[in-house]
């Protein structure tokens, strides 16, 4: 197989959208992590306690899956260096590296979809156990 500069290039916009997505949960995460704090100190409710937890695992795996990309990029400049240079067996390897990284890093983000999920349960828990079963 031989590649040529192109072809790990390819991977340059679809690494920028995936790092602005994942960002973007990272900030909502902070904002509701501030939120949930604020909640607790004035009322200290279990269920708060709960998401915390839930949230914690969620930021593990972002962080994962932006550490996961940042590698996948650092391995298609490596690729395309590789090309430039003519060295097709590093640049096919490399290559091959950064769509299993990319691959990992968007299976981190489904696992983390599935964990936000969660979240949302256990505030709906919270809104059952308090209905009025009159």
């Amino acid at each position: 197989m031989t590649l040529e500069v192109s072809t790990p290039a390819l991977l340059f916009p679809a690494i920028s959208l995936l790092f602005l997505s994942f960002t973007n949960r990272f900030l909502h995460l902070a904002a509701l992590i501030r939120k949930l704090h604020s909640d607790w100190l004035s009322r200290g409710e279990d269920s708060l306690h709960a998401q915390i937890q839930n949230i914690r695992r969620r930021l593990v795996l972002i962080r994962w899956m932006q550490v996961l990309g940042a590698l996948s990029l650092l391995l298609c400049v490596v690729s395309m260096v590789a090309v430039v240079w003519s060295w097709q067996r590093v640049a096919v390897a490399s290559f091959v590296a950064a769509l299993l990284l990319m691959g990992a890093s968007l299976t981190a983000l489904l696992v983390e979809i599935s964990l936000s999920g969660g979240a949302l349960s256990i505030l709906l828990r919270e809104v059952e156990s308090d209905r009025d079963p009159g």
